[in-house]
């Protein structure tokens, strides 16, 4: 049986020339794919193409022999995209296959713009292009027939991406058979090695031009059960380092696309819920402070600083030409409702397409619970010029301003005197005012 399977050492060397490849010619997404040790699967159970587990990058040999350099190139950077993005960390409530569905999506359109070239099967939507993983997401039908290209080995679960279960330990051992001494890990299955049947593999942490000598049992256990949510915070904190540095190699070089760049500056930003964001900055605007005024003569002379509170105006605007959703909608109003009654806001709520609302405006007192108004209409263009039109020409001094929507529109061209937090669904950019990214 051994003779039907590819020859292993053929197999790495296509590999390491792959990679060499990456380092010389796409400096950035080369560092990254050192950082994944290689090794083979094969066997039942193994990987159907190549997959990863945040660790290592496991390959079937006989799809690699079938693929050409460039088409290997592209598998080794896509799994490794997905451990730099850290898509093994934010999965969160998502179901799994759809994540992963939407992860490849997301990973395959960057390569793309990268220039390099996919084989065949990648999932390579067009109208996915720019969107996050978190963004894809619920675009992607329940009932979808897409599979991901690779395995995803992280996930705690008894069955992996594409339907394909997990081999339990006591399955197949090189003791009792003879097929598994050719296995070298399989999809997240954590079988052992043979010292005699493992091939030299590079170990990119020592040096990347050195060998991996096999070290057994070192991740048995953690591939048997994927990785712990402790194991995925620590990994993520360490693939963010890997993505900064290789992100400065790659720009001291003059090899860093624009696109990359951009993207790698906003996965390094701090990154905090937008709902402590709002509340944040609804603090700010909040008037609590100390009062030095005059006190009535009946409590004596003396003047003695007393906190004084007032209440804050602050205008919602919903942007209603459809690109946000009602639920995303009542969701986002819910929060408001709960961070206004701790700071004493009345809530002035408007929706605008291209035009206001002709029902609007709805105005919430402070004891008012706030809710989304039935007569909301909407579903025109986008412009944003309205809304701050009607702020000039009533005269309004508002507190804050928040702007719930895609911000793919018509902007003013002049910022208003009024600060304004942008909630922005997409990857929409504004001109002025504070911009919170809603995932």
């Amino acid at each position: 049986m051994a003779s039907d399977l590819p020859n292993l050492s053929d197999i790495e060397t296509k590999l390491s020339a792959a990679r060499t490849r990456l380092i010389l010619e796409k400096p950035f997404l080369g560092t990254l794919v050192m950082h994944l040790t290689l090794k083979a699967s094969t066997g039942e159970g193994g990987v159907r193409t190549t997959g990863t587990d945040a660790r290592y990058f496991y390959y079937n040999p006989d799809y690699i022999r079938h693929l050409n350099l460039v088409q290997t190139q592209f598998m080794l950077a896509h799994d490794a995209m997905h451990c730099a993005l850290s898509h093994f960390a934010r999965r969160s409530h998502r179901e799994i296959r759809r994540w992963d569905i939407a992860c490849d999506h997301a990973v395959n359109l960057l390569l793309s713009d990268e220039g390099l070239k996919p084989p065949p099967g990648c999932l390579l939507n067009p109208e996915y292009h720019g969107l996050t993983a978190e963004e894809i997401y619920p675009l992607i039908p329940n009932d979808t027939e897409e599979e991901p290209i690779d395995d995803h080995m992280y996930e705690q679960s008894d069955a992996g991406s594409g339907g394909q279960s997990k081999p339990q330990p006591g399955d197949a051992s090189p003791e009792n058979n003879d097929d598994s001494s050719q296995s070298q890990g399989g999809k997240g299955e954590g079988k052992g090695e043979s010292a005699g049947n493992a091939p030299p593999q590079p170990n990119p942490d020592q040096s990347q031009g050195g060998s991996n000598a096999q070290q057994e049992g070192e991740t048995e256990h953690e591939q048997e059960s994927g990785l712990s949510e402790a194991e995925k915070q620590e990994l993520g904190q360490l693939w963010q380092q890997r993505l900064a540095a290789a992100a400065q190699q790659a720009a001291h070089a003059g090899k860093l696309s624009q696109s990359l760049a951009r993207m790698i500056d906003h996965l390094l930003q701090p990154q905090l819920p937008w709902r402590m964001l709002l509340a944040r900055y609804m603090k700010v605007a909040a008037r609590d402070d100390y009062s030095f005024q005059r006190p009535s003569r009946r409590e004596g002379e003396a003047i003695l600083p007393s906190l004084a509170s007032s209440m804050i105006d602050v205008l919602v605007f919903l942007d209603t030409s459809g690109s946000i959703g009602e639920e995303e909608m009542r969701e986002f109003v819910s929060e408001v409702d709960a961070l206004k009654s701790q700071m004493r806001a009345r809530i002035t709520l408007h929706g605008c397409d291209d035009h206001l609302c002709g029902n609007g405006p709805w105005i919430f007192e402070s004891w008012e619970p706030l809710y989304l108004p039935q007569d909301l209409t909407g579903g025109g263009g986008t412009s944003f010029k309205p809304p701050f039109e009607w702020i000039e020409r009533e005269q309004m001094r508002p507190d804050l301003v928040v702007y719930f929507t895609d911000a793919e529109g018509e902007f003013p061209v002049r910022e208003p005197h009024c600060p304004v937090i942008w909630l922005v669904k997409g990857k929409g950019v504004v001109p002025w005012g504070q911009r919170v990214q809603l995932n």
